[in-house]
């Protein structure tokens, strides 16, 4: 009888578990995480929830998981992906490999068994971030949600697009899939409900889960949606002409036989994964990072993106999910970086500061309408230290607010009547000014930092420098997502913000979050209307890759 007691404890041991770890049974194997003291939930680090291709395979739809024979110890907490040089002066003390899709599961004490869940998408524009560069700890202390944060593949190693069976393109959006299908398949394990999954996104990842939305793959993985400063119709959010960006990256490697397809094609399957991230693209001109999701070619295969967003969301021939969404007041401020060496190079040829999502004729048109828009934020103004207010505006509008807008409006119009809209415009005493001015500004994806946790803002050396109504705030704010992340709607009986209605065609209504809620009308009405004059006359369409040329005979 005694060993038939222990026997037991060890094939139920989540109930018979050492109050500082959890055991959880997979089909890939036993997995166990540990309590976190801090903040008295238990944390599975570093979970495979499938395995990245390699050698010339590397661009590849993922492979399924590992499995393993002894308890995987889940404690690894500092794998991430590939990534631009640029970012890694951020990143120590990690575990950078080329098989880094890896899950981060994040479940409360004690809790209840299916509990709602929530997949949080990393941002990094689609080019760097990790799962845990942010993370849900306080969500899930309240114990009404279990969190997942995960990595993807970055820069071009998840998002090169030939159109060829090598590189079909989307590698990073096929893996955010697999993990959403991995959660489907596993979380119950956890104590979670696959049945009411939210998925959400700050930055790229919002972009990716507005896209992740409108993707037949995706379809029937999660019933709620939160993106977080970023749209599936961005510049940044849909590659134009992948292949021309490949060649134009190709050359970046000083690779300079570009039209050569197979030449560019075999570069791409045989150069080292580690020289992918080389280059820096953050500071392009054009609103985009070069690579980002694609319009994929058939190739008889699971196509993530099979057409341009623009025709998805007009056609209405996507699932209608209820959508918290919404952007900071300054988005912008995300350009201040490149200021100083912009505003001159603005005022010489403020064309080569559109977007790329737009095309136009000729030089002559695309000047007139480079001079339109630069009269719009500037007026006669020269860019500089007295508009640096519209220059801010102008890259808010064009990477982040426009197209947030832009999506809503074609959403309602195709019968979404579920999109709860916001502007989040709070700061304090310790929101650092606008550089050349005394004002303050909701930076990109500040109400994500207000409802996540994470090491620059909540560590033991700064909670105390927190202002008291900044804290007011994320505890109001945690409340109001959680509301919707588990019930699809952001208003609670007892909640004393005011009542949030759903926004019409005219974005209208919308949250306005300030030290306050408070309900208000039309979003930035008069800049939308004009962006959508100029998107109605000048909009670029994606294009998919086309076949590749015949491959030459030798005689």
């Amino acid at each position: 009888m005694y060993w038939l007691v222990i026997f037991s404890c060890l094939i139920f041991s989540v109930i018979c578990d050492d109050p500082e770890s959890l055991t959880v049974h997979l089909n890939q194997g036993i997995v166990r995480g540990y309590r976190d003291l801090n903040d008295g939930i238990f944390a599975f680090y570093g979970i495979p929830y499938a395995k990245a291709p390699t050698g010339p395979d590397k661009y590849k739809a993922p492979l399924s998981p590992p499995v393993w024979s002894e308890p995987f110890e889940a404690l690894e907490k500092d794998i991430i992906c590939p990534q631009a040089d640029v970012w890694k002066e951020f990143l120590k003390n990690v575990n950078i490999r080329e098989d880094c899709l890896v899950a981060n599961i994040y479940v409360p004490e004690k809790s209840n068994k299916n509990l709602p869940v929530v997949v949080y998408v990393h941002g990094g524009a689609y080019i760097m971030g990790y799962g845990n560069l942010l993370t849900p700890k306080k969500l899930v202390k309240s114990k009404k949600v279990i969190v997942v944060t995960f990595n993807y593949r970055l820069g071009a190693h998840g998002f090169l697009c030939l159109g060829t069976e090598d590189i079909p393109g989307n590698a990073g959006m096929k893996d955010q899939v697999a993990l959403l299908r991995w959660v489907k398949k596993n979380i119950a394990e956890f104590g979670g409900d696959p049945d009411e999954v939210t998925i959400a996104g700050y930055s790229a990842g919002s972009s990716s889960v507005d896209l992740l939305m409108i993707s037949k793959m995706a379809h029937g993985l999660f019933k709620r949606v939160i993106p977080e400063s970023g749209a599936n119709t961005a510049a940044f959010s849909v590659q134009r002409d992948p292949v021309e960006n490949a060649k134009e990256f190709a050359k970046m490697l000083n690779f300079d036989n570009v039209e050569d397809f197979y030449a560019l094609e075999n570069l791409y399957k045989t150069v080292p994964y580690e020289k992918l991230f080389a280059p820096n693209l953050t500071d392009r001109t054009d609103s985009t990072f070069l690579f980002s999701p694609c319009v994929e070619r058939d190739l008889g295969e699971e196509m993530f993106l099979d057409d341009d967003p623009i025709n998805i969301l007009k056609s209405g021939k996507y699932e209608k999910l209820p959508m918290l969404y919404g952007f900071a007041q300054m988005e912008g401020l995300l350009r201040m970086a490149q200021f100083d060496s912009w505003k001159d190079r603005m005022n010489e040829k403020f064309s080569d500061f559109l977007p790329a999502d737009l095309k136009f004729k000729d030089e002559i048109e695309k000047e007139r309408v480079a001079n339109e828009i630069k009269d719009f934020y500037f007026g006669k103004n020269l860019i500089g230290n007295d508009t640096v207010l519209s220059y801010i505006d102008y890259f808010s509008d064009v990477i982040f607010t426009y197209p947030t807008l832009r999506s809503v409006k074609l959403q309602v119009g195709s019968g979404n009547n579920k999109i709860f809209l916001y502007e989040y415009s709070f700061v304090d005493n310790n929101t650092p000014l606008v550089p050349h001015t005394n004002i303050r500004g909701a930076n990109h994806c500040a109400q994500t930092f207000a409802v996540l946790d994470g090491s620059w803002i909540d560590t033991a050396d700064n909670e105390d420098s927190l202002s008291e109504d900044f804290k007011e705030l994320r505890a109001n704010l945690r409340k109001i997502w959680l509301n919707f992340m588990t019930t699809g709607n952001p208003n609670h009986a007892d909640s004393k913000v005011p009542t949030w209605l759903p926004v019409d065609l005219d974005w209208s209504p919308h949250m306005s979050i300030n030290k306050s809620l408070e309900l208000k009308g039309s979003l930035l009405k008069k800049r939308a209307v004009f962006w959508e004059g100029i998107y109605d006359k000048y909009y670029r369409v994606p294009v998919a890759p086309p076949a590749p040329p015949p491959k030459k005979t030798e005689l």
